[in-house]
């Protein structure tokens, strides 16, 4: 069976603890190339706007994407310059490299989904997520591990939050009300 995968961190670091490899090794590249491509290509060629954009990772992707909101955040001029459309992290958290809080926190909403135990989501990571995000949701699957979601029951989170968060290109038809955008 062919697992093709993407390594997002800086080096590669093993854990000692389980022998595999670990998820925290270090995202200054990624991070930097991720926001080359939304502020330049994205934003500055394609004339989206940040709020526009949403981002979606797993595992490694998810802490990319994760860093990749708190650096947009810090290096804005203005705080709606640096705001995403959403992050979307499947068992990831932040970085260690992130900052532990922020005064200002990032306005970039999340969603981080993990599995009921075995999760690299821990209570510590989600906190940490509270004090440097102003909106962070998190959900649990009602089995362990760090997976894709399987089913509608674990997809509708994510189809949730896109719902919330995407806004309609056609506008919204005569007679009716949008909800739920800031």
């Amino acid at each position: 069976m062919d697992l093709d995968g993407f390594h997002w961190g800086d080096d590669i670091i093993f854990d000692s603890n389980n022998g595999g490899l670990d998820a925290d090794a270090g995202f200054r590249q990624s991070t930097a190339m991720l926001k080359a491509l939304v502020e330049d290509d994205l934003v500055g060629k394609c004339g989206y706007r940040a709020r526009e954009i949403m981002v979606f990772g797993l595992g490694q992707g998810g802490m990319a994407a994760l860093s990749l909101a708190v650096t947009l955040h810090q290096t804005a001029k203005s705080p709606s310059d640096g705001e995403l459309g959403g992050v979307i992290s499947i068992g990831g958290g932040l970085p260690s490299e992130a900052p532990a809080a922020l005064i200002n926190k990032c306005k970039t909403p999340v969603l981080v989904c993990g599995g009921s135990s075995d999760s690299i989501v821990t209570p510590s990571s989600e906190e940490k997520l509270r004090h440097v995000f102003e909106a962070v949701e998190t959900k649990r699957y009602r089995r362990p591990g760090d997976t894709m979601p399987r089913d509608r029951d674990e997809m509708l989170p994510v189809m949730q939050f896109f719902s919330r968060r995407l806004r309609s290109m056609k506008g919204v038809p005569a007679g009716s009300v949008e909800v739920g955008l800031s």
